[in-house]
C-alpha cells in the first residue's frame, strides 16, 4: 500500500512578508485559485487510492482541515507535530501511523509546497521508485540542475543501480556558484527535492540503527497518542526530547541503501523571492507585476501590491512587495538574505513576522482596523455554521455591528439575532459568543475600549474546536 505523506509544517520565511508563521507560503494562493498544499494532496491523490496523511504543527491545523474541506474530498488524517523537530522525527510519526494500517506500507513523503507541473512523468518516477522501495532500498528523487543554482542541496550520483536509478555517493549542501557551475557540468549531480519513497519499516530499522535517540522518542510518543476532533496527537513529553533532524542527516547520508531516481518533471521549490519571479508571467521587459502595479523604465522585476497601487520607475533587478503592513524591497541578488531580516525582527518581536494583518481562525478570520490607546477595531467574518468560543473579558468592553449576514448573539443570559445595520453592546465582565446561523459569511465591525486590550483578558468557557487547553500567544487580538 502506498501512503503519501504530506510535509505541511514550515514557515517558509524565505518568502516574508507574504508568508508568516500563522500563515505559511504552503497555504497562501500564490498561482491561482489553489495553494501549493492543496495542489500537494491533488497530486497525491491522483497517486494512490489511499488518503493521505497530512504532518502539520498545532497553530496550523484548523487551517489544514480547511484547506482539506475546499477541495470538497472526504477528510483525511492529520498527525500533528507536538513541537518542532525537522523531518526525520516527523516522518517517524509517520510510519509509525501507516504501520497501523499495512505492515508493508510504503511511504512516499511530499513536502506541501512543491510546484511539479507533468504530472505523468512525476507518476513514472514514483512508479520507478517503488520498484527500489520494494527492494528495501531508501529512495530520494532528484532533479536535473538547468542553472547552476546556490538555494539547492544536491546529491551526487553513484554507481548504476537499475536503469537510470543510481545509489548515493553523497549529499551537498547549498554550494557558492563557481561549486554550482562545476555541478553542473559535470552532469553527475542532481538537486535535492527533498521528497523520499521507502518502506516504513525499513525507514524504521534505520533509524534505529542511525539515530535511536530519535527512534525512541517517537515510539514512546506515537504509542502515548490521543486523537481529538480530527486530529491524531503523539504525546508531547516523549516527542520533546527527540533530537532535531532531517532525513537526509539522520538517514541518507548514513545508510548504503540510499538511491536517486531522477525527476521525469519540470519542478520548482518556490522558497525565495526569486524563484518565485520566474514563475509569473512577465512582460516585455522582464517584469512580473501582480495587482496595481505601475512600472515605468523598469526592467526584471518583481512587482506585487496587495492593497495600494506601486510605482517603479527606473530601477532594475528588485522585488518589491506590497502587504497592508509591510514594504519590501530588495535585490534580487539578496533573496536569501531574507531569513536574515526575519531573525532580526523577530529579535525585536515585531508581529508582522508572525502574523498578517488578516488573521484566520478555525470560524473565519479577522482584519485590524484601527487601533489606539485605548481602543481597537477589527473587521470579523463568521464562516457559514462558524461560531466563536464562549467567553469573557475582564478589562475591555465590546460594540458589535452587524455589517452584512445574521449573527446569533450570546450576552449573558440571553440569545438574540441581528441582521444588517444592527448593533449590540457586551459589557465588561458579561460572558458571550458570537455565531453565524445564516446562508452567507457573516461580517461584523468590533470596537473594543478599556484601559487594557491584551489577549491574556480571555476566559474560554466552550469551544466546538476543542481549543480550551490551547495557549495563545499574548498580542493585540481580541477575539477567538
Amino acid at each position: 500500500m502506498l501512503v503519501p505523506v504530506i510535509l505541511a509544517g514550515g514557515v517558509g520565511s524565505r518568502l516574508w512578508p507574504l508568508s508568516r508563521e500563522s500563515y505559511p507560503k504552503q497555504f497562501i494562493h500564490l498561482l491561482d485559485d489553489k495553494s501549493l498544499f492543496q495542489k500537494t494532496i491533488q497530486r497525491a491523490l491522483s497517486l494512490a487510492p489511499v488518503a493521505p496523511l497530512v504532518l502539520g504543527g498545532e497553530e496550523h491545523r484548523f487551517l489544514i482541515a480547511e484547506q482539506i474541506r475546499a477541495l470538497n474530498i472526504p477528510p483525511m488524517p492529520i498527525l500533528i507535530e507536538p513541537v518542532m523537530r525537522s523531518t526525520a522525527p516527523a516522518v517517524a510519526l509517520a510510519a509509525f501511523y501507516a504501520l497501523t494500517q499495512d505492515s508493508e506500507a510504503i511511504l512516499l513523503v511530499l513536502p506541501g509546497d512543491h510546484i511539479i507541473p507533468d504530472m505523468a512523468g512525476f507518476k513514472k518516477t514514483v512508479e520507478q521508485g517503488i520498484c527500489a522501495a520494494q527492494a528495501g532500498k531508501l529512495v530520494t528523487f532528484g532533479v536535473v540542475p538547468t542553472a547552476p543554482e546556490t538555494g539547492y542541496g544536491y546529491i551526487e550520483k553513484g554507481k548504476k543501480y537499475k536503469e537510470d536509478t543510481c545509489l548515493v555517493q553523497g549529499f551537498i549542501e547549498k554550494p557558492n556558484l563557481d561549486k554550482a557551475v562545476q555541478f553542473l557540468e559535470s552532469q553527475n549531480y542532481l538537486w535535492n527535492s527533498g521528497m523520499f519513497l521507502f518502506q516504513a519499516k525499513v525507514y524504521l530499522e534505520q533509524l534505529q540503527t542511525f539515530a535511536p535517540e530519535i527512534y525512541q522518542a517517537t515510539q514512546r510518543s506515537f504509542q502515548h497518542r490521543m486523537t481529538d476532533i480530527d486530529f491524531i496527537r503523539p504525546q508531547i513529553a516523549s516527542f520533546e526530547k527527540s533530537p532535531s533532524d532531517s532525513i537526509d542527516y539522520a538517514v541518507m547520508e548514513k545508510t548504503t541503501d540510499a538511491v536517486v531516481v531522477p525527476l521525469q518533471s519540470a519542478w520548482k521549490d518556490v522558497g525565495a523571492w526569486d524563484a518565485l519571479a520566474e514563475i509569473y508571467p512577465q512582460d516585455t521587459d522582464g517584469n512580473a507585476c501582480q495587482g496595481d502595479v505601475l512600472a515605468v523604465e523598469t526592467k526584471n522585476c518583481l512587482l506585487q501590491s496587495k492593497q495600494r497601487l506601486v510605482v517603479a520607475v527606473g530601477v532594475e533587478n528588485l522585488i518589491i512587495i506590497e502587504t497592508p503592513d509591510v514594504v519590501l524591497v530588495l535585490n534580487k541578488a539578496h533573496s536569501q538574505s531574507i531569513k536574515t531580516v526575519v531573525s532580526q525582527l523577530k529579535i525585536q518581536n515585531r508581529k508582522e513576522v508572525f502574523q498578517h494583518q488578516r488573521t484566520h481562525r478555525p470560524w473565519g478570520c479577522f482584519e485590524s482596523i484601527d487601533n489606539g490607546e485605548r481602543f481597537q477595531v477589527k473587521h470579523i467574518t463568521v464562516n457559514v455554521g462558524g461560531k466563536l468560543s464562549l467567553q469573557r473579558h475582564h478589562h475591555r468592553s465590546e460594540h458589535w455591528v452587524v455589517v452584512k449576514g445574521t449573527a446569533k448573539v450570546t450576552r449573558g443570559e440571553e440569545a438574540f439575532l441581528l441582521s444588517e445595520n444592527q448593533s449590540t453592546y457586551i459589557p465588561t465582565g458579561v460572558m458571550h459568543r458570537l455565531e453565524n446561523v445564516g446562508k452567507i459569511p457573516l461580517e461584523i465591525i468590533e470596537v473594543q475600549s478599556g484601559a487594557y486590550l491584551g489577549e491574556d483578558d480571555i476566559e474560554r468557557f466552550h469551544d466546538q474546536y476543542g481549543r480550551e487547553e490551547v495557549k495563545m500567544p499574548i498580542d493585540e487580538i481580541s477575539v477567538e
